[in-house]
């Protein structure tokens, strides 16, 4: 009779479940699920690929980020508190409103203040119809680069076959 009770200290290799392609790609098979768990939030790539055009700085962009997080409805501005934000960015309150102007100069961002009641203050909208349309203004010319992008990589494939 064999004793089963004793471990040998093999370690066996478990089969992994396959993926296809599409399920590789899935924000899951990336990150993983505790971490997805937590949410998403949508960014258009052209957001990200053109943020030269913005010409804003590199934090004002990530306040920007801050406020996508909280735009859910896109009839309903974001209004996040400055505090959060600050808390997320690891910045005092007070500096974030020099990213805040930095951001409705660009015209990007329209703040409006809103009120509870008839004097007390709450959290600020702020209104993104100026990154949307700065978007859409720099689509055609991120389009044309692309368009010239691609055509010099076939010009050079076609060249590198010919030789």
């Amino acid at each position: 009779m064999t004793d089963t009770s004793k471990t040998t200290g093999e370690v066996v290799a478990l089969p992994l479940p396959s993926l296809s392609a599409k399920d590789k790609r899935r924000a899951e098979a990336k990150y993983g699920k505790a971490v997805m768990a937590h949410g998403y939030t949508l960014v258009p790539n052209l957001m990200l690929q053109g943020q030269a055009h913005l010409k804003i700085s590199p934090t004002a962009f990530n306040v920007l980020m801050q406020l996508l997080l909280h735009w859910w409805d896109a009839n309903e501005p974001p209004h996040p508190s400055i505090k959060r934000i600050a808390q997320r960015m690891n910045k005092s309150p007070r500096s974030l409103f020099r990213y805040f102007d930095e951001l409705e100069e660009a015209g990007l961002v329209e703040r409006e203040a809103r009120y509870r009641g008839k004097k007390a203050q709450t959290t600020s909208a702020y209104k993104l119809n100026g990154l949307t349309a700065k978007l859409k203004e720099i689509e055609p010319a991120m389009t044309a680069a692309k368009k010239f992008k691609d055509k010099r990589v076939e010009k050079a494939e076609a060249a590198s076959t010919a030789a």
